[in-house]
């Protein structure tokens, strides 16, 4: 793993003291964090950027594997110029860190990594995801995106090996919402523990893992742990590739107990992922790049099982301070520059113009007529007018809705994109926008459509059966976008962006958009018919 060695500045000094201590002040922290989560909002890792150029390269995969993962690199390049982020869900700040014992510091640790965070979270063009409760059943947008999530384990030479040189270690995460909700436990029990009863729960859960948090995923699999919070632990910190990178001085024990890793039961995942035709979003085998599969110790009367997931937009970084300074894990700052990633980011302008080309400003009504013998999976170019809204707009239609009120206009005037875009850059007309989960909005489906609402909608991942029933009755349709490509999709296909209603919530404020040939899939048809669905039936 390389490193780079971060510049301190004149008042910063790191000492070993000269009974062998490291002296870190706050301002180190401070620095470490805030470089860390500038740095993985707007780049990869090489290695994070080969897999996606090995899927465009593998003429083995379909079209869309192909096409989604050029999308990818195309949108890293473009957030690398540290303008736009990789992905619209700047996602929440997450600290892991592993403090030795010969470490003094004035206490002040998580104080001094969470205002590194909050500065980037301020001055950088990334987005506020989290809300606050005023009470149980009420909330607000905190503003600033805290609090951060940290966790310091303390270390130390508890086997009576000489003593290394004192370091502290971490590992920063930016984690979107659409992967975190992807992560699903179980309280299992021996019975599991069979390789067919263990395939059978593989197969059944990664099939089930969808598109909507915008593969190709790195899976994690955990089994086993004295404890659930032990076992979930465990699977967050390999769904960041933690124990694939070797870091010198790590501790790798998770709460005290060191997880085993089954390498076959890692290829059965990879082969039961290919195997689900998902592919990377919209069909084919490249639903994963990776996957790690992990056995922990347990207590007789249970066992803890867990899945989760990595997604396309793997912002993960480990992080060192030692006595010779603040160390911080390099990525690609100019992928652009790299010719098989440029090559493989010029592949997704190839199939334009096989798409069908679809004005918004037609209306409603047109578009649906232009639609209906199309099939699912037809490509589509989108240009005109939409709105963008999401979970907290919806909550307020319902809420008109139960109080006798009408919906407001727009709703049945325009298609809706799920979306919450980033801050918008200054002298643009977007920040980083790109399409939020399409299942949260599912239960709305009757409420809307049967108004004449949600017609035509716009989104990420696949839909329940709720969703799709309702198409087939009030004659709507369900476009896919590509997720994790929000750097892109602000770039090149948004003209005009302002807010149209709720200001007061954030980045969930309703907003009427302008696109230019956005690109696009048909995934659920007026006549019921299911692109996921179709999926499912030829793997069955």
């Amino acid at each position: 793993m390389n490193f780079d060695q971060l510049p301190l500045p004149p008042d910063l000094s790191i000492k070993l003291s000269t009974d062998g201590f490291l002296l870190i002040p706050d301002l180190a922290f401070t620095l470490l964090a805030q470089t860390a989560f500038s740095r993985l909002s707007f780049t990869f890792t090489r290695e994070h950027l080969d897999h996606l150029v090995h899927i465009v390269t593998d003429k083995k995969n379909s079209h869309n594997d192909r096409l989604i993962a050029s999308y990818l690199l195309k949108n890293a390049c473009i957030a690398s110029k540290g303008v736009l982020p990789l992905c619209q869900d700047t996602g929440t700040a997450q600290v892991f860190a592993w403090k030795d014992y010969r470490i003094q510091t004035s206490g002040n640790d998580s104080i001094a990594l969470s205002q590194g965070a909050e500065t980037v979270w301020r001055k950088e063009n990334l987005r506020y995801s989290t809300v606050i409760p005023e009470s149980f059943f009420t909330e607000h947008d905190a503003g600033n995106n805290l609090p951060a999530q940290i966790l310091i384990t303390a270390t130390g030479n508890t086997q009576g090996q000489k003593p290394s040189s004192p370091a502290y270690r971490f590992l920063f995460c930016a984690k979107g919402g659409g992967s975190s909700n992807k992560t699903t436990f179980f309280q299992a029990t021996k019975a599991i523990l069979t390789p067919e009863a263990f395939e059978a729960f593989l197969k059944r859960e990664i099939a089930s893992l969808g598109t909507a948090a915008c593969p190709p995923y790195t899976i994690a699999v955990v089994a086993g742990g004295i404890s659930p919070e032990q076992n979930l632990l465990a699977l967050k910190l390999a769904t960041t590739g933690f124990f694939d990178r070797e870091v010198p001085g790590f501790d790798y024990q998770i709460a005290g107990a060191l997880p085993r890793r089954d390498t076959e039961l890692e290829q059965l995942t990879m082969k039961l992922a290919q195997e689900t035709g998902l592919g990377a979003q919209f069909g084919g085998t490249a639903l994963a790049t990776s996957a790690i599969v992990l056995r922990l110790p347990r207590h007789g009367a249970s066992m803890p099982l867990s899945i989760g997931v990595s997604c396309s937009a793997h912002r993960n970084l480990h992080g060192v301070i030692d006595e010779n300074g603040i160390w911080l894990e390099k990525t690609v700052l100019d992928p652009a520059a790299i010719p098989e990633i440029a090559e493989g980011a010029a592949y997704c302008d190839l199939p334009a113009q096989k798409a069908l080309r679809i004005s918004l400003d037609d209306g409603i009504p047109a578009v649906l007529s232009r639609l209906k013998d199309s099939k699912p999976g037809t490509p589509l170019l989108l240009t005109g007018d939409l709105i963008l809204a999401r979970d907290a707009a919806h909550a307020r239609w319902k809420e008109a809705i139960s109080q006798g009120k009408a919906l407001p206009s727009y709703t049945t005037k325009y298609p809706i994109m799920y979306a919450g875009p980033a801050k918008t850059p200054k002298g643009a007309c977007s920040g980083s926008l790109g399409p939020t989960t399409a299942g949260r909005m599912d239960s709305y489906a009757d409420d809307l459509m049967s108004r004449g609402a949600a017609l035509i909608t716009l989104a990420k991942g696949n839909r329940s059966n709720i969703w799709t029933h309702a198409c087939k009755q009030y004659g709507g349709v369900y476009l896919g976008l590509p997720g994790g490509v929000a750097a892109l999709i602000a770039e090149q296909y948004i003209t005009a962006s302002s807010v149209l209603d709720y200001p007061e919530l954030g980045m969930e404020a309703v907003r009427l958009v302008s696109v230019k040939n956005l690109p696009v899939f048909l995934l659920t048809t007026a006549n019921g018919e299911d692109f996921y669905s179709n999926i499912r039936e030829k793997t069955l």
